[in-house]
């Protein structure tokens, strides 16, 4: 099986908000303007299986909405997130940032190299997002952090 990783284009938006509300996540932010900023996984038919997301803020992102269907390898996540960083390094960004309720992620996480954060030391730049917000609101959220 041959999966394809790639840039999300305003094409894309509907099947993207779909995917994702399907996935029960929120499609807050996610706009013509900033659909750039999600990577979609595609299976050899052409048919989303997977997405992550990054809103930038400055020189900063926070990544957002990763979503891989049922039966996908954890290696299609990893290769998820290196595209992620190389996007993050094309649009000259310092640090990648994202926010979990999922204590069992955490090993996945630090593997990629993230490390934890503590809430306040989230760029201001991050407030602005309505998403963001949301995510703020979760009280058993854990930050990380991955530097470029």
């Amino acid at each position: 099986m041959q999966e394809l990783i790639r840039k999300a284009n305003s094409g894309d938006l509907h099947i993207l908000k779909e995917f994702l509300m399907r996935a029960n996540l929120g499609t807050e932010g996610l706009t013509e303007e900033t659909i750039d900023g999600f990577l979609m996984l595609e299976n050899e038919k052409g048919e989303l299986i997977g997405s992550l997301g990054m809103e930038v803020y400055e020189k900063y992102g926070m990544l957002r909405s990763l979503v891989v269907t049922t039966g996908q390898a954890e290696k299609d996540i990893f290769v998820l997130f290196d595209q992620m960083v190389q996007l993050a390094k094309e649009k000259g960004l310092k640090s990648l940032f994202l926010a979990t309720n999922k204590k069992g992620a955490l090993p996945f996480f630090h593997l990629m190299g993230f490390v934890n954060i503590e809430r306040e030391e989230l760029p201001e730049g991050f407030y602005h997002s309505e998403h963001i917000r949301q995510v703020l609101n979760v009280d058993n959220s854990v930050f990380l952090k991955f530097n470029l």
